[in-house]
């Protein structure tokens, strides 16, 4: 607003104020109007910005995804809105692309994989591709007798195939899996963070890991629940305990820090190289590695010890299991004095060194029935030795006694020690395989003599 100054005396300084009032004036609607131009450039930079980020995208915008799959997917649109992508906007064209627009063409639908995941979470990517969870996949595959499951329970993923998925897989097999089944399972990623919602809250409960960590040949999550750290992790969870209490989550043992690159020393068969200085347990261990096939009956290296190397089902040097134990050993001394959780995981190793005992005991009296031939050699069979790795597929009453013995018993004998449950251990492990090895050699006198049934 211009203010008129009228000068009494005469003198002109009246004329002079208004003056430098309206010069004032015009330099403000001046500065005004080059803010205005200013702001007006920097919306259409931005616009252009959008449109342009919009192109590279692509396809339908989520609202129009949304629109339809309220009406079609609800649950899926429900999860989607209450995650983390949702408020970031990331949209459903961001995972699965941009070329399914309707109802006529679901079959271009994009199935994420973790490259999909990597594009914005690399490092946790890289750090599971680095770990075993990744060769769950392939594992799964090496076993010999695999593709004599039926398909359901495979590529359908309604059985091993339904936690072993979190592997990573490779052109050949995606393609294999679109054309045996719909194609699904491919993400890994959300074996954990379950879609839509991707929590990575969720993904940190014991309870993540249930699903697989669980049941005949690796009931880790019985284990972990029945033990004082389950225990404590449960009270937790329900309140009844401060929140700063310590309760160890599988995570914080397996993952800890958040760390991707999921590892143990022993691994899933608690079996590895090199061979240890006690002689008994060298060679009861060299007996358990003919019964996987990696050796033959001989003691040499078989093909199927290359399939081991590439699924790293087993460590097979000194330093790679080292570094493993080592890391456990950190992880337990966040809680416990050094020298108590070295102590605790000698336990488990020797656990596993008393197992294999009684192991070798029972697949030398089958071998020896294989040897006088009273066991014949099965077409499948490489040698004329049993095949722990058959599984339910073994094709005589005592080689499905000695399968359970190694996979289930041995298991939850050497399992339950290192997850700190003790009925686990003795009743459910060790105490089992003590009785099977009693029956295997009573199965064992009955083939010798028939005639003595």
């Amino acid at each position: 607003m211009m203010v008129s100054v009228v000068s009494t005396n005469g003198d002109g300084n009246s004329s002079f104020v208004l003056l430098t009032q309206r010069n004032n004036h015009m330099k403000t609607q001046a500065r005004g109007s080059e803010i205005r131009m200013l702001l007006s450039v920097i919306i259409l930079f931005a616009g252009a910005l959008l449109a342009q980020a919009a192109d590279k995208k692509g396809g339908p915008s989520p609202a129009s995804c949304v629109a339809c799959h309220e009406k079609q997917t609800p649950g899926i649109v429900t999860d989607w809105r209450i995650s983390r992508h949702s408020q970031v906007d990331v949209g459903c064209a961001d995972c699965h692309g941009d070329g399914h627009q309707s109802t006529n063409d679901v079959a271009r639908v994009k199935i994420p994989t973790p490259d999909t995941c990597a594009e914005c979470h690399e490092q946790q990517v890289t750090q599971f591709k680095n770990g075993k969870h990744a060769l769950a996949w392939a594992a799964m595959k090496a076993m010999p007798t695999i593709h004599w499951q039926p398909m359901a329970m495979i590529d359908g993923m309604k059985g091993c195939g339904g936690c072993h998925k979190i592997g990573l897989k490779s052109e050949q097999e995606i393609k294999d899996l679109k054309k045996s089944g719909g194609g699904f399972g491919l993400a890994s990623c959300d074996a954990c963070h379950t879609r839509h919602t991707f929590s990575v809250k969720e993904a940190r409960q014991p309870q993540a890991c249930e699903t697989c960590h669980m049941g005949f040949d690796h009931p880790q999550w019985e284990m972990y629940s029945g033990s004082k750290h389950g225990v404590r992790s449960n009270l937790k969870q329900m309140g009844l305990i401060a929140t700063n209490a310590v309760a160890p989550t599988c995570q914080a043992c397996h993952m800890n820090q958040g760390h991707h690159d999921v590892d143990t020393p022993w691994g899933f068969l608690a079996v590895r190289l090199p061979l240890p200085e006690d002689k008994q347990w060298a060679a009861d261990r060299v007996t358990i590695l003919q019964a996987l096939g990696v050796l033959d009956p001989e003691g040499k290296p078989t093909a199927r010890l290359d399939v081991v190397k590439a699924a790293r089902v087993a460590k097979l040097t000194q330093e790679d299991w080292q570094k493993e134990r080592d890391a456990m050993l950190s992880t337990c001394n966040e809680c416990h004095s050094g020298n108590f959780a070295k102590e605790q995981l000698a336990q488990g190793d020797n656990m596993i060194k008393e197992s294999d005992h009684l192991m070798a005991e029972a697949i030398r009296v089958v071998a020896g029935l294989y040897q006088d031939g009273s066991l014949k050699k099965p077409a499948n069979y490489v040698s004329a030795f049993p095949d722990l790795l058959t599984f339910h597929d073994a094709p005589t009453v005592i080689e499905q006694k000695l399968f359970v013995m190694y996979l289930e018993h041995r298991m939850r004998a050497f399992q339950g020690t290192f997850h700190a449950n003790p009925d686990y251990a003795l009743w459910y492990g060790w105490s089992e395989m003590q009785r099977d090895l009693t029956e295997i050699k009573a199965l064992a006198a009955e083939l010798k003599n028939p005639a003595k049934k």
